[in-house]
């Protein structure tokens, strides 16, 4: 990543062409992403109906794969000038995207050089302030943001003498929940997908807990972890206390851990709100829904939760028909009819508050049992430092680091503590290299 760093601020050295276009001829903007399945059939249909409600401009999606794909496929691109105009990069990599400063078009910029309409306000502090700098300038635009919710399986509920409509709310709740499903004969009382997202950093978010010193590494690239807290040590200590007796069972990194809720395996399964649609189409039972649990003991939690997903970046160095092109279609995107419908059909969260209004007002809600659960976690309270998001380099690499060590937590080869400082001293380290790589440090 570091070459790619390094490549990508090369390129955005070059002076950028400008190609002429054709009195009344139709600008296509390639938007190079990561969405397959049903998710990318709702891209795609994105794209066709913006492309419908004008006749300028055309945007022409295609699939590179899965994130680090297509994001080495756009870095790649820059060798033969071909990058598209838009490349969908996740949340994760937008400490790199940002330190590749002047090979990105910030969106804040974009849409006051077009002249499009554009208020951050608009937009749910809990999403935009992910992607914004230290000015609280736009950099990216919010696409697909989701959040951990929690499901619960109603009928081992009521076998287990459980009340179906009372999911548990805070940890102490939840496994003494597990438990009871775990003596009624469930194979597991509860996993989780996406383990660092959900145990560190929406763990930290949800309780007010700073991952990383530096405002989580949006203050400077010289942020230090700190994920080995005391709280955080007691929380990973727990869950390996669970793993013994199955009450929590381990389910592997990514969704690897979805199945064995919707097949029954366990009762009570941590997940992304984006994956709400797909466990309700493969769970031949009745689901409950919750928000995240939390220790009450910790001072502030709840806080807010922080998301997961990606956004649209704007690369520079293409024609300058194609950015008023790519500035309509945000503001298409920003419509509370079109956002509305995105969320709805996806999962994903609505990135302004008038598109929620507008699905309530529709009485979405009120059929789809569940699906409010996580605008309503990341609106709990007003962002914190500790609860704004994750700006911190190299963080793919960090999350891997974070995963590992809690894999020997819960395995029993190391001590919560030994985990989180192994995974803290490995994390820094790739901090280090980032920082030194960057043109700010």
């Amino acid at each position: 990543m570091t070459s790619a760093l390094r490549f990508l601020q090369v390129v955005a050295a070059i002076a950028a062409l400008s190609w002429a276009v054709p009195a009344g001829a139709t600008t296509d903007i390639a938007l190079w992403h990561a969405m397959s399945g049903e998710l990318g059939r709702q891209l795609e249909k994105l794209a066709s109906d913006f492309n419908a409600s004008q006749s300028d401009y055309r945007i022409v999606p295609a699939y590179k794969g899965n994130y680090t794909e297509t994001v080495t496929a756009a870095i790649f691109a820059f060798r033969s000038r071909s990058q598209p105009a838009i490349v969908q990069v996740n949340e994760v990599a937008t400490a790199t995207m940002t330190a590749a400063k002047g090979a990105i078009y910030p969106v804040f910029s974009l849409m006051r050089d077009q002249g499009e309409p554009f208020s951050l306000t608009d937009y749910l502090p809990a999403v935009s302030g992910y992607y914004t700098d230290a000015a609280g300038n736009l950099l990216s635009f919010p696409f697909n943001s989701s959040t951990p919710i929690l499901y619960y399986n109603k009928t081992m509920f009521r076998d287990a003498g459980l009340d179906p409509e009372m999911p548990p709310k805070t940890w102490p709740a939840l496994g003494i929940a597990a438990k009871r499903l775990r003596d009624h004969g469930a194979v597991c009382g509860f996993t989780t997908s996406w383990p660092s997202w959900i145990h560190v950093e929406n763990f930290s978010a949800f309780h007010n807990l700073p991952v990383a010193s530096r405002a989580n590494g949006f203050a400077g690239l010289d942020a230090e972890l700190t994920i080995n807290n005391s709280v955080l040590v007691r929380h990973v200590a727990q869950l390996a206390e669970w793993q013994k007796t199955k009450v929590f069972d381990y389910g592997g990194r990514g969704q690897a851990a979805e199945p064995r809720f919707q097949n029954g395996e366990c009762g009570i399964f941590i997940g992304s709100s984006a994956t709400r649609a797909d466990i309700r189409a493969n769970s031949k039972f009745e689901i409950g829904y919750g928000i995240m649990p939390y220790w009450p003991d910790v001072k502030d939690a709840p806080q807010n939760s922080i998301i997961g997903g990606a956004t649209l970046w704007v690369l520079r160095d293409r024609p300058r028909a194609e950015y008023k092109g790519v500035a309509r279609f945000f503001a298409y995107l920003s419509q509370p009819g079109v956002q509305a419908a995105w969320h709805q059909n996806t999962g994903y969260l609505p990135i302004t508050r008038a598109a929620f209004e507008l699905t309530r007002s529709q009485g979405f809600y009120e059929r789809n049992p569940g699906s409010a659960i996580s605008f309503e976690e990341i609106t709990l309270h007003p962002p914190s430092e500790n609860s704004k998001g994750i700006r911190l380099g190299s963080f793919v690499l960090i999350r891997g680091a974070i995963e590992d060590e809690l894999e020997q937590a819960f395995a029993g080869h190391k001590s919560a503590q030994a985990a989180l400082d192994s995974a803290v001293e490995r994390g820094n380290k790739l901090l280090r290299q980032f920082e030194r790589a960057s043109p700010d440090r």
